[in-house]
């Protein structure tokens, strides 16, 4: 079996998806195949000795499709520039066929508005360029969809629009003939146009969303490093990343990216993992121990050997893990999109119903052919068009205000149906950096002494880079600390650091060390297990040979972690704990949560494979996170929700992004979506109601009195006016999380 994911272009709505599914299927050969329309791909697993990519890129191809293998994506923009040229051309056309039509919508004789700006032939100049050229994707894909034999939000746009345009020009070039016959002679060029603007503007921004998705990927790619310093044959050379073979020694210097995934075969020296592992603090490596590719060697020189490279290492493998996790996600049907599979064909039935009934009990063309003509235009999508944008626009609007970033309607429709919801620990829950919890002297607190060691500790670890140091420098800042000179220091690798400061000698580090140099702890030790005991690193102070005090440093909780998780229980949602960490330190912070389940001790690819065990629980799951580590656990879980102040992957990846890190963003987030999606399916109801009642009036079951155009127009108007006045009612919309 083989499997490629293509990229598709010319999909426009889920119908488009659907079909694309469709055809792939039908291909004999083809084992499975899944279409995500948000992402523009197609997952196709095939045999390979009974079809080919080709076949499979031909039958896609006759459908009015084109589909690319991922490999080969060009990522220039210019079907986004072209698209943006159109709209903007189609806006201010629109914005002038609508001025010149204020006398004929409102009845009035505006003088201020030059006569020939609502002329007939001079709105069908201005708006010819926009039904043919701005709006000819529309045709194309309804076109697609007819011989696909299906019909999408392009079929309904094209009927609309061509009904308003061509009813329009009919009564441009033969006004005299209609108006003999009864009839005004009112034109609707600018109704077509507005159409066909708003619909513009609504793919404009889903293309924009959807560039974001892609951003994902790349921002991995740029994780691994460019080059490796690869001994060869005696002499050290500086390769490309893509020159670099499995058995190859590399040289990796403080501070640099290991390049590739290896093994430490000379040195040691202390890994930032968090990219991987979610683990805050850098974890020590020595001789024979593995190294990961792209993760951060922060103190010692090492010497590696190569054992994967390119597509095998573990970056390469969380890169394809998240396009595989992104491009499973069954397409969301949108209820638009549902509704106007039925609504078209059973308009287009009544627009020819009409026109027979009317012709062969009346035999007047005229007022069948209008009756016809007004059922097609009092269904023109308008209010349809604006019923989700407007929601999704105030919503997201109100979402930002709050620092909360929603990327589309996808995202708000599953955050209000989720069922559990899991939460990263670190960088998530917790502040992801080490931070001082406690500071004690040997004599207590209060004992005077406090300032003067914490400035002698201070000093001292002042010429550490490691991160338990920086944590004490930033705790001695925050405590108006000054750092004094230091002389004679050193740095024993594993047990801590010593100095001079001043006439005192000064030493900092474990409790086993300090006792290897003879010093007596035993005053300090059960404050010191206490602390341990709380998952907290201790750091033991001696100075001239005798113990002074205890420092503990640890990765405490955010403010409001507890709350926001007592918030969501009482929302009816089951909250989850998820963390790379150790089992121990996970339990200590779940029972300080009132988290009752967690899984611990997990890499990049088991948070995933524990999202898709929920999933498979039946299950709807938020996973909130905010590390490279969490990305593929994001794009597996129903809905993602990344933690603004953590990576771009992780941002990229996720459906929600909570901009300032404010974990009370969570709350707002769900209840923000649960009130657009109310209002969506409110504005859906009003942009049909008016054309449920209005079609029947139209096609003639008032007789005599007939729909006049005019009054189709207001209709239009009135359910476009209900449906962004209802949207606006989002703006009241204020969650907030107590205590």
């Amino acid at each position: 079996m083989t499997h490629q994911t293509l990229k598709l272009a010319g999909m426009s709505c889920a119908g488009c998806a659907n079909s694309i599914e469709r055809i792939i299927k039908s291909i004999p050969g083809v084992i499975q195949c899944q279409v995500n329309f948000g992402m523009e791909q197609v997952d196709v697993d095939y045999d390979p000795k009974r079809t080919d990519l080709n076949t499979i890129q031909a039958k896609v191809r006759d459908a009015g499709f084109r589909a690319t293998p991922i490999t080969e994506i060009n990522l220039e923009s210019r079907p986004e520039k072209e698209l943006l040229t159109k709209l903007s051309i189609a806006i201010v056309i629109s914005i002038i066929l609508f001025i010149g039509s204020l006398p004929m919508m409102t009845g009035l004789s505006l003088s201020f508005i030059p006569h020939w700006l609502h002329a007939p032939l001079f709105q069908l100049i201005l708006a010819t360029p926009v039904q043919f050229w701005c709006g000819q994707s529309f045709y194309k894909n309804a076109w697609k969809a007819f011989k696909n034999r299906t019909a999408t939000m392009d079929t309904l746009v094209v009927l609309g629009t061509s009904a308003a345009y061509f009813y329009s020009l009919f009564l441009t070039f033969g006004s005299d003939f209609i108006e003999k016959q009864g009839f005004n002679s009112h034109v609707y060029y600018e109704a077509s146009a507005i159409v066909i603007t708003l619909i513009l503007l609504g793919r404009f921004l889903e293309k924009r969303a959807r560039k974001e998705t892609a951003a994902a990927i790349k921002q991995l790619m740029r994780l691994q490093a460019k080059t490796a310093r690869v001994i060869r044959e005696e002499q050290t050379l500086d390769l490309p990343i893509e020159e670099v073979k499995v058995g190859d020694i590399i040289l990796v210097r403080p501070g640099e990216k290991i390049p590739v995934d290896g093994i430490i075969i000379q040195g040691s020296s202390s890994i930032d993992e968090s990219m991987v592992t979610g683990e805050s603090l850098p974890v020590r490596k020595t001789v024979n121990q593995q190294v990961i590719g792209a993760t951060i060697n922060k103190t010692g020189s090492l010497q590696m050997q190569a054992l994967r490279v390119g597509k095998d290492t573990v970056l390469a493998q969380i890169v394809r893990l998240v396009q595989t996790a992104q491009a499973s996600k069954a397409p969301i049907q949108r209820l638009v999109d549902r509704v106007t599979a039925y609504f078209v064909p059973v308009v287009m039935i009544i627009a020819v119903i009409t026109f027979l009934f009317w012709i062969l009990r009346t035999g007047n063309l005229t007022l069948a052919l209008i009756t016809m003509v007004e059922v097609l235009i009092i269904a023109c999508p308008c209010a349809l068009g604006l019923a989700t944008p407007t929601s999704i626009m105030v919503g997201t609007g109100q979402g930002a205000k709050q620092g909360i970033l929603i990327k589309n309607a996808e995202s708000l429709e599953l955050a209000q149906g989720i069922t559990t919801i899991v939460l990263d620990k670190t960088g998530t829950l917790t502040q992801g950096k080490p931070t001082v919890t406690d500071f004690l002297t040997r004599e207590g607190v209060g004992d005077g002494r406090e300032l003067s060691l914490l400035q002698l500790v201070v000093s001292v670890e002042n010429h550490s880079e490691h991160p338990l140091g920086e944590a004490i420098v930033k705790y001695g800042r925050l405590n108006a600390i000054k750092t004094l000179e230091v002389s004679e220091f050193d740095s024993i690798t594993g047990s801590g650091l010593q100095g001079k400061v001043g006439s005192d000698f000064v030493q900092i580090g474990t409790q086993q060390w300090l006792e290897s140099q003879g010093i007596e702890t035993k005053v300090l030790k059960k404050v010191a297990h206490d602390w341990e005991w709380q998952k907290k690193t201790v750091a033991w102070i001696a100075v001239n040979g005798g113990l002074e005090g205890v420092i503990a440093i640890s990765d405490v909780l955010k403010p409001f972690s507890s709350s926001v998780v007592a918030k969501l229980k009482k929302m009816g949602l089951e909250v989850m704990m998820m963390t790379g960490d150790n089992l121990e330190t996970a339990e200590a912070i779940a029972s300080e949560l009132g988290i009752r389940r967690f899984f611990a001790a997990l890499r990049p690819q088991q948070k995933a494979e524990k999202i898709e065990y929920l999933q498979k629980k039946g299950k709807i799951v938020a996973m909130v996170g905010d590390g490279i580590n969490d990305a593929i656990a994001l794009a597996q879980a129903d809905l993602g929700i990344a933690i603004g102040t953590g990576t771009d992957v992780a941002i990229a990846a996720s459906d929600i992004t909570l901009i300032s890190g404010d974990l009370q963003g969570i709350v707002t987030a769900i209840e923000l979506s649960r009130a657009t999606m109310r209002n969506i399916k409110e504005n859906l109801f009003f942009a049909f109601i008016y054309n449920l009642i209005a079609i029947p009036i139209a096609a003639g079951v008032l007789y005599p009195f007939l729909l006049n155009p005019i009054i189709a127009g207001a209709a239009m108007a009135l359910s476009s006016l209900s449906v962004v006045t209802n949207a606006l009612r989002l703006r009241r919309v204020h969650p907030r999380v107590e205590g």
